[in-house]
């Protein structure tokens, strides 16, 4: 039968309290390098190198082709067998920010795409230097473009984090299963975790919210307190190159 009083009892532990700290930190650390990563990813699918290109594309088919859960016992049990030895909270944030990177190198790479090559060309013609044109005239664009599937890659990976917990990684089910044990209340303890998870992802969903929105709204502003923003300038010059060339 269900009980209220083990159910708030678990709901209000402190093992709970801090497994749920646990998931955040590990989805935020986990989230920014595998970013990092699928930039550079990302960069090396889109050079003409075609080493790079290799390279890089069979690491995305790779893990975007196998289980995490796979990859994850893979490198905490089988990196030992050659010499590596990471503890559970290395090989967790190993895994998921490989794991992870082979995702998002896909969402910055359209949102890369997506800047049209006449304003990188303007950029150019103007003297702007290849990191300047990256700062200051792709990335804002590309930006706007990438921030709804990185925020819902995000919210995705607060719940994917569960999966560490085979390799016995003290987050937020992994505290769970242990209640679970002691107090044989299954039903209860994962309603609990079920209810931390949904607060999670709740707080994340209005923060992506206003990320969004703040980077719309500021472009408009842009356009209509300046009358004209850097992008609106490079499209200028293209078209009074086009206007010479004719």
């Amino acid at each position: 039968m269900w009980s209220w009083d083990a159910f708030f009892s678990i709901l209000t532990s402190t093992q709970l309290l801090e497994g749920a700290w646990v998931t955040v930190w590990l989805t935020v650390v986990s989230m920014i390098l595998g970013l990092v990563l699928a930039v550079v990813v990302a960069v090396a699918r889109s050079s003409k190198f075609l080493p790079f290109r290799a390279v890089s594309g069979f690491y995305v088919w790779l893990m975007r082709g196998t289980p995490l859960l796979v990859q994850l016992v893979i490198i905490y049990t089988g990196l030992p067998q050659v010499g590596i030895k990471l503890g559970v909270i290395e090989a967790a944030l190993l895994g998921l920010v490989l794991n992870e990177a082979a995702y998002l190198s896909e969402i910055v790479r359209s949102g890369l795409l997506s800047v049209p090559t006449g304003q990188t060309e303007a950029a150019r013609a103007l003297g702007m230097s290849p990191t300047k044109v990256f700062r200051v005239v792709v990335l804002p664009q590309a930006l706007r473009v990438m921030i709804p599937p990185l925020g819902n890659s995000f919210n995705g990976l607060l719940k994917t984090t569960t999966l560490v917990s085979v390799i016995s990684v003290q987050e937020l089910l992994r505290r769970t299963q242990f209640l679970v044990q002691v107090n044989f209340r299954v039903l209860e303890g994962l309603c609990a975790a079920a209810l931390y998870f949904l607060l999670l992802t709740t707080l994340w969903g209005l923060i992506q919210k206003r990320l969004e929105v703040r980077a719309g709204r500021g472009y408009d502003r842009n356009y209509r307190r300046k009358g004209r923003t850097d992008m609106a300038a490079l499209d200028d010059s293209v078209i009074d190159a086009e206007a010479v060339n004719r």
